[in-house]
C-alpha cells in the first residue's frame, strides 16, 4: 500500500496472527507499529525488508502492551537503535508481559520501559506526514490508535476490527469504556478513513459505522 509518498507494509506475526505495520519512505525514515515478531524467521523477514528499503527506523510505536504486540520490541530496539513509545496507562501490562506469556505456555523476554510515553493528541512527523495519537481506552487502559491525518489512515490496534471490537475480558479491559472510546474518538472520523487493525483485514470507518454489530 502506498500513500502520498509513504508506503505501508504489513507483516502477520506470531501465534496470534498479529498485524505489524511498517510505515516508511524508501531510502528515508520509517516507523514500526506493534513489532510482534516472535521467532528468528519472523525477525529476519522484517529486518530484511527494512534493509532492502534502505530506511532508518525512527520509532517503535505500540498501540498497547499485550504480549502479541510486544514480542519483537527488544530486538528492534537493539538492531535499529529506535526508541519505544507506549501510553503510560499500560505500564502494568508491560511489566507483566512475561507472566502473560507463561500463562499461554510461552516464554518472553522482559521489555524495558519506554523511552517516551504517548499522550492523547501527540503528533509525530514522518516525511511531512502527521501521525496523531488518539487515546482509546477499553481494550486496555493505555490503548491508542495512530491516525495518519493527511492520508486518511487509522492504525486501530485492538480497539476496532472489521465487524468487531477488541476483547474486554483481558486485564485492563472495560466494555463500556471501549464502546465510548470508539464512538467519541473514532466514529467522528470521515467514512472513507481506512482502518488498519491489529488483527484481521482492513476496513473503513464508514463500513464499521454501518455494519459493525457492536456499534
Amino acid at each position: 500500500m502506498a500513500e502520498s509518498g509513504l508506503r505501508i507494509e504489513r507483516f502477520i506475526f506470531n501465534e496470534f496472527g498479529e498485524n505489524t505495520y511498517l510505515l516508511y519512505a524508501p531510502k528515508g525514515e520509517g516507523i514500526v507499529i506493534d513489532l510482534g515478531c516472535n521467532s528468528d524467521e519472523e525477525w529476519a523477514q522484517i529486518a530484511a525488508f527494512v534493509e532492502g528499503a534502505e530506511c532508518k527506523i525512527k520509532y517503535l510505536l505500540n498501540t498497547h502492551a499485550h504480549l502479541d504486540h510486544l514480542f519483537g520490541v527488544p530486538r528492534g530496539r537493539t538492531a535499529w537503535s529506535a526508541p519505544f513509545l507506549l501510553h503510560q496507562a499500560d505500564m502494568q501490562l508491560l511489566e507483566s508481559a512475561p507472566l502473560q506469556a507463561s500463562m499461554w505456555g510461552m516464554e518472553m523476554e522482559a521489555v524495558r520501559p519506554p523511552e517516551i510515553f504517548l499522550k492523547h493528541g501527540d503528533v509525530f512527523d514522518l516525511h511531512g506526514h502527521r501521525i496523531e495519537v488518539i487515546h482509546t481506552p477499553g481494550h486496555s487502559q493505555g490503548g491508542v490508535c495512530f491516525y495518519l491525518y493527511e492520508d486518511g489512515i487509522l492504525f486501530s490496534g485492538d480497539t476496532l476490527f472489521q465487524n468487531s471490537i477488541g476483547r474486554t475480558d483481558l486485564p485492563g479491559g472495560d466494555y463500556g469504556q471501549l464502546i465510548e472510546s470508539i464512538r467519541s474518538r473514532l466514529l467522528v472520523l470521515q467514512d472513507d478513513v481506512k482502518v488498519l487493525p491489529g488483527h484481521g483485514e482492513f476496513t473503513t470507518i464508514g463500513a464499521e459505522r454501518k455494519h459493525n454489530p457492536f456499534l
